[in-house]
């Protein structure tokens, strides 16, 4: 069987067609775009081509990764980064010349209580006095006139009790309780006292040195009294080496018993202080 022959490439009839030029591809060739696509546009200034597509499963065009993590969780407040709240802060404490008289529980130094026990502790100083030197006068040698130093040294105690007294009854309420804090005396023998509230209040204690027995008050923040005063700083520097803090108030020596004072400190602190 003839094959018909192979048809001859005539350039004069235009076939093959000619090469195309370099570039992109020409509309209408074969393997080149449809028609209506004339290429990619020209990469201008700050183009460095086109976008990237994603991998299958991962982010699409334009992900630049996740959110960063904040500090305490959750997004930034608009306008900054996130801030941490400041740490709490009990109230700062208040000074006062005098306790007020203003709280639900207020305890008062009771006079006829430190008037009896101070009034026999010199009656007893007085005797152990007077009876070595009654001896001394009765004696063959002693004269009369050493008798004469009784009355004056019990004198001298006299002005003595006499003052502290004086100064205790005159400087107000020793303690004040309330829901909020407690009313305490910076200083034993004057009216000057703190406000500290319960959470300012590290421990409440008792305790006795001689005849005082004491209600001690211990603060949270050492530097609580520490802008009082010069003399304010000797009393309680004084006070801290026998009781342990500078702020004290006394509990045998009160108008109200040790009983009603210590259930007033428990009521009202409501354990938000170590009460001992």
């Amino acid at each position: 069987m003839n094959q018909p022959p192979h048809p001859q490439p005539n350039p004069a009839d235009g076939w093959p067609p000619a090469p195309p030029a370099t570039g992109w591809p020409q509309q209408g060739q074969p393997g080149g775009p449809g028609p209506g696509w004339s290429g990619p546009p020209p990469g201008g200034p700050g183009w460095s081509g086109p976008p990237q597509q994603g991998y299958p499963g991962g982010p699409g065009p334009g992900w630049s990764g996740p959110p960063q993590a904040y500090a305490g969780g959750g997004w930034p407040p608009p306008g900054g980064p996130a801030q941490l709240p400041p740490p709490w802060q009990p109230p700062a404490a208040r000074r006062a010349k005098r306790i007020p008289e203003d709280q639900p529980f207020v305890a008062r130094p009771s006079l006829r209580k430190r008037a009896l026990a101070l009034g026999g502790l010199t009656l007893l100083i007085g005797l152990v006095i007077a009876c070595p030197m009654g001896l001394a006068a009765s004696s063959e040698n002693g004269g009369a006139e050493i008798l004469l130093a009784v009355p004056l040294i019990m004198f001298f105690f006299a002005l003595v009790v006499g003052l502290q007294l004086w100064l205790v009854s005159s400087g107000g309420p020793v303690l004040a309780v309330g829901p909020a804090g407690l009313w305490i005396k910076t200083r034993p023998t004057r009216g000057q006292a703190i406000w500290l509230p319960w959470e300012a209040i590290d421990q409440i204690y008792r305790r006795r040195w001689g005849l005082e027995k004491m209600l001690c008050v211990r603060a949270r923040d050492p530097r609580a009294g520490g802008d009082l005063g010069a003399f304010t700083a000797l009393d309680a520097g004084m006070q801290q080496a026998f009781f342990g803090t500078g702020f004290t108030a006394t509990v045998n020596f009160a108008d109200r018993s040790e009983q009603e004072i210590m259930t007033a400190v428990v009521h009202y602190s409501a354990g938000r202080c170590r009460v001992a």
